[in-house]
């Protein structure tokens, strides 16, 4: 019975026991799997065995503090496996590589050329080997410690380098020469042969005097050679003309100024044509100039005759009508001829030359009346226009001053001297009462006839200079050749301000005085330019209508005649003046 008893006690024990380890083992294992999920109902227990790790939900992650330049992130990355820094999470994106990017390209640069070294250097010391560098060829390496040089310390030309020493262009090479050698105590011979600081040299020479015979023929040479210059300037050419037409006067005895009345249009009368067309053919070419002609300028009022001045030193009068010939040539300038002008009746003209002589001429007999110089050379020339003052004319010189002569007594009765430069153009404006001047300073002035004063005066940043200048017929605008290859045009009246609206472009001047004229009726501008080219606007439109070319070389002037519609004359420095319909 006992034995009965331990027996069930002992199956009892086992089975628990077993229960037991059972219960033990799936608890376990439940803990193992769930050990997460349950881990915070469980209360905290102290000691070492406990970790902290196991509360944390979030994945493990290493924590990278130190990332290394150049790592980017991939955008296209969904998982970090570091805690990346703010900069390398917000750097930009890179692009594709570059495949035609150069070695040189993607070498290493911190400044547009290239990667410049930080080596400090002073302003003298950069100066001095540059200038070095430019005149020898070498120059010392900056990054190199200049208190330890050698042969390898420089770079460029080493072999010249080596050559002069390493020497810059503020070291001289040569070493001062023995002459003035600085004299030491105790050498009695080299103190007796220094003879103070500003003794000549031993092997200098002094310069010998000219003896007294010797000085006299040296000015007498001198005094020649100013007589004979003075001499042959002074002298004006010999005057002499030339009558080209058979006879001088017609079976009523009437000259060639006679204004002819057989030419279908009425010189005579005042009034312009109603209305100009564009001339479109050339009608005729007068040649005779062997040079480039300079000027032309039509009788007044009739403008049946023409006058040429020319750079062969001669004068010539033309036929405008019936044959077209040349009447009378006129020969007295040494040099070429710049101006001329009539005066209001016609038989008397004016001649500027670069012989530095203003000369008045006879229209008729071709005799020269008077001389006049200043020994400047003339550049343009005017009489007055008033009848009251015929015997009176200005003339812009090179000497930057205008100079007003008398006729009658042959002497200066004004000088206009305002002008910083050689005076090119004078144009009479307000009925005569003033006249406005340009001149190479690129200014215009405005004086009152015979006030030496300018009492206006344009001058702009913008403008160029205008060498030649013309009055409209209506004596209201002043038509500007302009050297920045434009004519504009100033009022010629009270305020003389320039006209914004009227500016004639197209053709090209720059470096020629190229005579601007009008339409008798207002309706167009004409000029020549330095390709030989006729070029005529609208004045209204201030469009470029026509161009017609006209000379082989500059068509330094162009004239339309006062009494017709159409008829335009040029004239070019290929020697020709040539007349368009």
């Amino acid at each position: 019975m006992s034995a009965a008893i331990s027996s069930l006690v002992s199956y009892g024990s086992d089975s628990d026991s077993e229960n037991e380890s059972e219960s033990t083992a799936s608890a376990a294992k439940v803990e193992a799997d769930d050990s997460d999920a349950t881990a915070h109902l469980r209360p905290l227990q102290s000691g070492p065995t406990v970790s902290l790790d196991v509360l944390n939900s979030a994945p493990e992650v290493a924590v990278k503090e130190a990332v290394e330049t150049g790592i980017h992130l991939d955008p296209s990355l969904k998982e970090v496996s570091y805690n990346p820094t703010y900069e390398t999470m917000f750097a930009p994106e890179f692009g594709p590589v570059n495949p035609y990017k150069t070695q040189q390209m993607a070498a290493p640069r911190n400044m547009l050329s290239g990667y410049a070294e930080p080596a400090h250097l002073n302003d003298f010391m950069f100066e001095q080997q540059r200038r070095t560098f430019s005149t020898y060829g070498y120059a010392l390496d900056p990054s190199i410690d200049t208190h330890h040089v050698s042969s390898s310390s420089y770079i460029g030309a080493v072999d010249e380098a080596e050559k002069n020493k390493g020497l810059t262009v503020f070291e001289s090479g040569t070493k001062k020469s023995e002459k003035r050698k600085k004299v030491k105590g105790g050498d009695a011979e080299e103190i007796d042969r220094f003879l103070g600081p500003w003794a000549k040299y031993a092997d200098e020479k002094g310069v010998a005097k000219p003896s007294e015979d010797e000085q006299k023929e040296l000015d007498e040479i001198t005094a020649k050679r100013q007589k004979k210059g003075k001499n042959e300037e002074d002298a004006p050419a010999e005057e002499k003309t030339i009558l080209h037409v058979k006879d001088m006067y017609d079976y009523q005895g009437r000259s060639y100024l006679y204004v002819p009345q057989d030419v279908g249009i009425n010189l005579r009368s005042a009034e312009a044509p109603d209305k100009c067309y564009l001339p479109k053919k050339q009608i005729h070419i007068w040649s005779g100039h062997t040079k480039g002609v300079s000027a032309i300028r039509l009788f007044p009022s009739s403008g049946h005759l023409l006058l040429s001045c020319s750079m062969d030193c001669k004068i010539k009068l033309w036929e405008v009508y019936n044959e077209r010939r040349c009447i009378r040539t006129f020969i007295g300038h040494s040099k070429a001829v710049r101006d001329i002008c009539f005066n209001n009746s016609g038989t008397q003209f004016l001649s500027a030359a670069y012989d530095r002589y203003l000369k008045l001429w006879d229209s008729e007999t071709g005799q020269c009346i008077s001389r006049f110089t200043n020994r400047k050379v003339p550049y343009c020339v005017k009489f007055n226009p008033d009848e009251d003052k015929q015997n009176l004319f200005v003339a812009g010189m090179s000497d930057k001053k205008i100079v007003q002569w008398d006729i009658r007594t042959g002497e200066v009765v004004q000088e206009y001297d305002r002008h910083l430069g050689a005076v090119n153009t004078i144009t009479f404006v307000d009925e005569n009462r003033r006249f406005v001047s340009t001149s190479d300073d690129k200014s215009l002035r405005v004086w009152e006839w015979d006030i030496p004063v300018d009492f206006k005066y344009i001058a702009e940043p913008s403008m160029h200079s205008m060498p030649a200048v013309t009055l409209s017929p209506n004596g209201k605008w002043l038509a500007c050749q302009s050297m920045d290859n434009q004519i504009l045009i100033f009022g010629a009246q009270n305020r003389f301000r320039l006209n914004k609206k009227k500016v004639f472009k197209g053709h090209m001047v720059a470096g020629y005085a190229c005579q601007v004229d009008f339409s008798p009726d207002m309706s167009y501008v004409v000029s020549g330019d330095a390709d030989g080219k006729l070029n005529i606007w609208d004045w209204k439109t201030t469009k470029l209508y026509h161009r017609i070319k006209a000379h082989d070389k500059v068509c330094i002037s162009a004239l339309w005649h006062p009494h017709e519609t159409s008829k335009v004359i040029t004239c070019g420095w290929d020697g020709q003046i040539k007349l368009w319909d």
